[in-house]
């Protein structure tokens, strides 16, 4: 393949320095992960490579410089997955998904969808009266359900928010837990604690959960209620049986909201359970007023070690999956 060099004018030299990041680490990454040598020139940037390569370069720098002049910050992680959207041949800029803010913490952070992916599951979420959001740890299932679910209640949508997961020990056994049931079961409703004070602020989540207005319960506290005018979040639900996630999925009311969120690949129920969410996915597949959507590891907005962390398990369990296949022969 024949050798090119390619020049991308600068309109706004004030925005190189972010572009090019701390040190030079956002150009260094894009020089690795697409084999290309980039320097600045005046008002341009020059790319120089195998052709095909440098085709890709300059779309993503193009992209690159888009979003900047949004929001006039450029992360690592931006950096990151307009890579890996190139590389899926995924054409748009990451730029569109800053259009949109779902809500803003109590410290004036705007959350929005960072990735396409939790951009469909927004979208789904927008459309459909129950959704399921489903993918490996990282991609913002939960914390976008509840940014969902803040956003509906502040716009009189709903009168209340209602957070449930089931009790299920991950893996390991806690013995004998100290206090009164609600101390019992906080542990494993702590996450949805957590995403709920960084997004309402802990004075104003206390004085809505004081009026009932929010509750946080375990799964088991479900049975037998009608849920009117509510957004309820479901999280950990392939940890859920088969009857559970009936129970769940028939409690929901007028003018209420689902969204079950899961990772099917991290199931903590006792051996010979079935998960009731990789059933449900089967059953309610193509109805109506029902969205599914499945997150990947191109979604993951934690620590980039997590993505490298879940293709070792892949890989692994792939491993496994084929030495069994092979002795059963």
């Amino acid at each position: 393949m024949s050798k090119e060099e390619r020049s991308i004018e600068i309109n706004d030299i004030s925005l190189l320095p972010s572009l090019f990041g701390k040190l030079d680490e956002n150009i260094l990454l894009i020089e690795n992960e697409f084999a290309v040598k980039i320097k600045s020139k005046d008002d341009k940037i020059i790319i120089s490579g195998e052709e095909d390569a440098v085709s890709d370069a300059e779309l993503l720098l193009q992209n690159l410089i888009e979003t900047l002049k949004k929001q006039k910050s450029l992360s690592l992680a931006d950096v990151r997955y307009s890579i890996s959207l190139i590389k899926n041949n995924e054409k748009r800029s990451i730029s569109e998904l800053l259009k949109d803010v779902v809500v803003y913490t109590s410290m004036g952070k705007p959350i929005r969808a960072k990735t396409l992916g939790q951009k469909r599951y927004m979208d789904a979420i927008n459309n459909n009266d129950i959704v399921f959001g489903i993918g490996p740890a990282g991609t913002g299932k939960t914390y976008l359900a509840m940014a969902a679910a803040v956003r509906a209640f502040k716009a009189k949508e709903v009168n209340r928010i209602i957070l449930t997961r089931p009790a299920v020990e991950a893996g390991e056994n806690l013995g004998f837990l100290p206090g009164d049931l609600q101390n019992k079961v906080d542990p494993y409703l702590r996450p949805l604690y957590d995403a709920l004070f960084e997004i309402l602020g802990h004075d104003n989540y206390n004085n809505l959960f004081e009026k009932g207005l929010i509750e946080v319960a375990p799964l088991a506290y479900m049975r037998g209620r009608t849920l009117d005018s509510a957004f309820v979040i479901l999280d950990e639900a392939q940890n859920t049986t088969n009857e559970q996630m009936k129970m769940f999925l028939t409690r929901l009311g007028y003018g209420s909201k689902a969204i079950i969120t899961g990772d099917v690949t991290q199931i903590d129920l006792p051996r010979g359970k079935q998960s009731g969410l990789k059933t449900v996915l089967k059953i309610l597949e193509g109805v109506k007023g029902i969205g599914i959507t499945y997150l990947n590891k191109n979604d993951i907005v934690r620590h980039p070690l997590v993505q490298r962390i879940i293709n070792a398990y892949e890989k692994y369990e792939k491993s496994r999956e084929n030495k069994s296949n092979n002795d059963k022969k």
